[in-house]
């Protein structure tokens, strides 16, 4: 065991007593010593039920025969950094917690590890962490949210920003708008649509470390207080058996993952996450083969914002085990892979069927014969941009409008409240990728404003930025290579005419070789936006949005 570097022998006697200190007794110290990485915190309310999910995870780790040791990983919430200079300090906390997590492990040679995330970041962060680290490891979030009641329906996170639009255009009133405010998010948990965290949680069961429920059992109910305890029994099972991280985020699963993903309609960022996992684990992962994958996966899943079912009924419906189980009946899984179950994939899903065909739509009825995301490239987007094409309303999967073009995300903003965009243009914002953000902002005020003014189905949006999983509509991010590099993107004039078929896969602007190389060549860089603190470092640091904002030492 690796504690037994820091607890055995003669001489680490100096160990012992600082274990001694912290009042552990020798039955514990004989015992393997697990940690338990809980991202428990006061101001995400995703978050604010996971010191229950810890303690309910320790008792299982106790009464499996581990003594277990938490400590505490951060956590930012999207939703109140959204729309300021706070989101920029949102997409680099995966590497934060990637990097922190990496170390406590290492320090304390930790035998085994169970992950407690639930928001976006977190669960990314601490997937790299495990491959890193390679101990046996279990993963259990604090689940969704409930969803919200407005007029009789149900709501979320996403109509709410929408709302805030639609207050802005004067289509519905202050007061309705305040409804909204009290009403979208009832209780505890990671936002209730198929939002980023719950994308990523979703694809934690699916790529094989995570429970069943794990991604869409409801935080309030007490199920995942069982779901936790389990996590933590079932980690001293794969510790005993040396299952590892790395026995199980193989290619294959990576592949798992990204067709399930196509069939759930995930967020457009975990095309930023699933490639920067699998960097970890030394397996580079284009993101253009999420094309082959979608042209063979149907969208089987119409959560919010693509539609308006909600965690809640997918989990009543199988649960990501009921679409895994339907994948395969056309064979599109690798069902042979071991899992954090102990169990292999087939094993795992068998008997897993389809409780309700509205919210999981069987194979021969699905939503769409496509996947949910599409990799777009063309001569904005050289090495490729990505689109969450099920939330995107058919009128708009070809477009062809003129370009109006800013350099930020408030300069958009403004447009877009002020009335200046108009049916049929394409608001391209620039400088906001990883670099220039610097952090990547997710741009959900702009895509609400837009859906919230009633323009969602005839005005796009690019940028090298990112979208919110909460974003609906021709909303295109991570154009690659980004402004602040040089990627074409930054040559895009006032009223260039961008053509964009989303089935096609092609995103282009109407300018030919030669003018775009005139551009180029006089073409300057901005000067950075923020050149200090730890956002200095990202910048120098991070790689573009194709590759999944991954950082990497010049």
């Amino acid at each position: 065991m690796r504690s037994e570097e820091a607890k055995c022998g003669k001489q680490q006697a100096p160990g012992r007593s600082l274990y001694n200190a912290l009042g552990y007794t020798k039955e514990e110290l004989d015992r393997p010593i697990v940690a338990v990485v809980c991202s428990y915190n006061e101001i995400v309310p995703g978050h604010m039920n996971l010191d229950k999910i810890a303690e309910a995870v320790k008792m299982g780790i106790a009464m499996s025969g581990g003594t277990p040791v938490m400590f505490p990983a951060i956590a930012v919430c999207d939703g109140i950094a959204m729309g300021h200079v706070g989101m920029k300090y949102s997409l680099v906390t995966r590497d934060l917690i990637a990097d922190s997590t990496e170390c406590m492990m290492e320090a304390h040679r930790f035998d085994a590890m169970v992950c407690i995330p639930n928001c976006d970041k977190n669960v990314p962060g601490l997937l790299m962490a495990a491959a890193r680290v390679n101990v046996p490891t279990v993963f259990v979030s604090g689940g969704p949210m409930l969803a919200g009641r407005v007029d009789g329906k149900k709501t979320s996170l996403s109509s709410l920003f929408e709302a805030v639009g639609a207050e802005a255009a004067g289509k519905i009133t202050l007061e309705k708008l305040t409804e909204f405010e009290n009403k979208a998010c009832p209780t505890c948990g990671s936002c209730s649509g198929m939002y980023t965290a719950n994308s990523m949680n979703c694809l934690t069961e699916a790529i094989g470390m995570g429970l069943k429920g794990n991604g869409t059992i409801p935080a309030v109910y007490s199920e995942r207080i069982r779901l936790a305890k389990h996590a933590g029994m079932k980690v001293m099972e794969l510790l005993e058996k040396n299952i590892r991280p790395r026995d199980i985020l193989t290619k294959d699963a990576f592949i798992n993952a990204l067709t399930v993903d196509m069939a759930l309609g995930c967020s457009t960022n975990t095309m930023l996450h699933i490639p920067a996992i699998a960097h970890e684990c030394g397996i580079d992962l284009d993101i253009s083969v999420c094309n082959e994958l979608s042209a063979k996966t149907p969208n089987l899943c119409h959560l919010a914002p693509a539609g308006h079912t909600y965690m809640e009924e997918l989990n009543e419906a199988g649960g990501v085990y009921a679409v895994m189980h339907e994948l395969d009946k056309k064979g599109l899984l690798k069902t042979d892979l071991i899992t954090a179950t102990g169990k292999t994939v087939a094993e795992n899903i068998a008997g897993c069927e389809i409780l309700n065909k509205e919210v999981i739509r069987p194979l021969d009825d699905p939503y769409s014969e496509v996947g949910g995301i599409a990799v777009l490239s063309g001569n904005i987007a050289p090495d490729t941009c990505v689109v969450k094409r099920s939330a995107v309303v058919d009128e708009m999967l070809v477009h062809s409008g003129p370009a109006r073009v800013f350099d930020c995300e408030e300069d958009a903003i403004a447009a877009i409240k002020g009335g200046k965009i108009v049916e049929g243009d394409v608001v391209v914002i620039r400088y906001e990728g990883p670099k220039g953000g610097p952090g990547m902002r997710e741009m959900l005020n702009p895509t609400s404003a837009i859906a919230g003014m009633g323009l969602g189905s005839s005005v796009a949006l690019i940028t090298d930025g990112r979208f919110s999983g909460a974003s609906r509509g021709a909303s295109i991010g991570h154009v690659s290579p980004e402004a602040a590099v040089g990627g074409p993107i930054a040559f895009i004039e006032e009223g260039d005419i961008i053509d964009i078929d989303i089935p096609a896969h092609k995103i282009n602007a109407r300018i030919s070789d030669e003018e775009m190389a005139a551009r180029k060549a006089k073409w300057q860089p901005k000067e950075p936006k923020i050149t200090s603190g730890y956002l200095k470092r990202y910048t120098a640091m991070v790689t573009s949005g194709n590759r999944g904002a991954v950082l990497e030492v010049k």
